[in-house]
C-alpha cells in the first residue's frame, strides 16, 4: 500500500475508469434531465412533445390536494429534523464522553437504521403502531421519521466535534467554567456549523421519504411523495414531472447548502 501511495497513483489511470463513470453518471442524471424537460410539456401525454407550457406548474402550485400534502410534508420534516438533531447533539456529546469499547457498540445502534432496509424499517414500524394501538397519520409519521434522521443529523455533528481541540474544554474548565457555561459558550458555536449541515440533511431526507410516509399515513396523512406516487398510479401527465422538479430543485438546494456548510472551518 505504501509503494502505490508512494507513486501517486490515481484512480484515473485505472483501465475503463472514464468509461465506467461517464455510464454511470449517465444512468443517474439522464431520467432526471427528461422528467424536467417533459414538465414543460404543453401535451398532457407526458412522452409526446407537443410544446413549451408553464400551464402544468400553475395547476400544481394551485391545486388544494397539492398544497395539503406539501403542507404535511413540511410539518413532519420541521419537527422531525428538530427533533433529530436535538438527540443528534446529545448523543454526539455523550459518545465523546463515553469509554472505547461502549462508544463502539452504541455507534453501531445509532447507526442501524443506515444499515437496514428502509422497508423493513416502515414495516416493523407499522407493526409496532398497530401492536400498541397508536393511530397513523402525521404524529405517526413524525416519529418514524425522527428515529431514522438521528443518524444522519449525527454525522456532520459528530465530524465537527471531533475535529475541535479538547484542550479549549480544559482550559475553559481551569478559568471556572461550569459545564453548562463550557456548553452554551463553547461546545454548542464550535458544533453549530454541523448542527445546521445534519439539521439540513435531516430535513430533506424526511422530505423526500417515500416509504415509511406510505406505510404509516393515516386519514389526513398523506404527504407530498406519496401524493406523488398516487398522481402516477392514476395517471402520468406532465404535473407529476413538474412536481417531481420542484420537489428535487428544493432537495438540491438543500444538499448543496449542507454541503457548503460542513466544509465550512471554524476554530
Amino acid at each position: 500500500m505504501s509503494r502505490a501511495r508512494g507513486t501517486g497513483e490515481s484512480l484515473k489511470n485505472f483501465p475503463l475508469f472514464t468509461l465506467i463513470s461517464v455510464i454511470v453518471l449517465a444512468f443517474l442524471y439522464i431520467p432526471l434531465v427528461f422528467v424536467v424537460g417533459y414538465s414543460f410539456n404543453a401535451n398532457r401525454v407526458v412522452t409526446v412533445w407537443k410544446g413549451f407550457s408553464l400551464e402544468w406548474y400553475a395547476d400544481v402550485l394551485t391545486n388544494d390536494d397539492i398544497q395539503r400534502a406539501l403542507m404535511n410534508s413540511l410539518r413532519v420534516a420541521v419537527v422531525a429534523t428538530i427533533l433529530s438533531v436535538l438527540f443528534a447533539t446529545g448523543l454526539a456529546i455523550g459518545l465523546l464522553r463515553m469509554v472505547r469499547a461502549g462508544r463502539t457498540f452504541a455507534w453501531s445502534l445509532i447507526m442501524a437504521p443506515l444499515i437496514i432496509p428502509e422497508i423493513v424499517f416502515a414495516i416493523g414500524t407499522l407493526a409496532l403502531f398497530v401492536q400498541i394501538r397508536a393511530p397513523l397519520g402525521v404524529e405517526a409519521i413524525t416519529l418514524a421519521h425522527t428515529a431514522f434522521c438521528i443518524p444522519f443529523a449525527l454525522l456532520p455533528i459528530r465530524a465537527r466535534l471531533r475535529s475541535v481541540d479538547l484542550s479549549i474544554y480544559e482550559a475553559a474548565a481551569d478559568l471556572g467554567a461550569n459545564e453548562w457555561t463550557i456548553f452554551r459558550r463553547i461546545t454548542l458555536p464550535l458544533l453549530m456549523p454541523g448542527i445546521v449541515a445534519g439539521a439540513l440533511l435531516a430535513f430533506i431526507i424526511s422530505l423526500d421519504d417515500f416509504l415509511v410516509s406510505y406505510f404509516l399515513a393515516g386519514p389526513g396523512g398523506t404527504t407530498l411523495p406519496v401524493y406523488i406516487f398516487g398522481m402516477i398510479r392514476n395517471a402520468i401527465t406532465p404535473g407529476v414531472n413538474a412536481l417531481s422538479t420542484l420537489l428535487l430543485l428544493v432537495s438540491v438546494i438543500i444538499v448543496t447548502g449542507s454541503y457548503l456548510i460542513t466544509r465550512r472551518k471554524r476554530y
